[in-house]
């Protein structure tokens, strides 16, 4: 964890009863337990408050003038060619004009 491998930790719990002795360790430890879940809780309330003023808003979806005229625009045209009977695109049996040979 923090580069301090196990007979470290074991010289430091010696060293830790030796100086506490028996009785007062155990007190020590939770203590020092409830100081650590204190400060993790009031780290995440710290990062959460800061994640909801940093956070913006997501913008609300308005539809622009343009696209509401284009929507309608198409429509209208679309239908005043249905009701004449014709068709932008040629029909699908159509061939299309003939192919010049190239040579005359």
């Amino acid at each position: 964890m923090f580069g301090v491998g196990m007979t470290e930790i074991v010289v430091i719990l010696v060293i830790a009863l030796l100086i506490f002795g028996p009785n007062k360790l155990p007190e020590l430890a939770r203590s020092l337990g409830k100081g650590f879940g204190e400060f993790r809780r009031a780290s995440y309330d710290l990062r959460q408050s800061l994640m909801e003023v940093t956070e913006p808003e997501p913008p609300k979806k308005a539809p622009r003038p343009s696209e509401s005229r284009t929507v309608a625009g198409s429509d209208a045209v679309a239908g005043s060619e249905v009701a004449a009977g014709t068709s932008a695109a040629p029909p699908k049996d159509d061939p299309g004009p003939p192919a010049s040979s190239g040579g005359a």
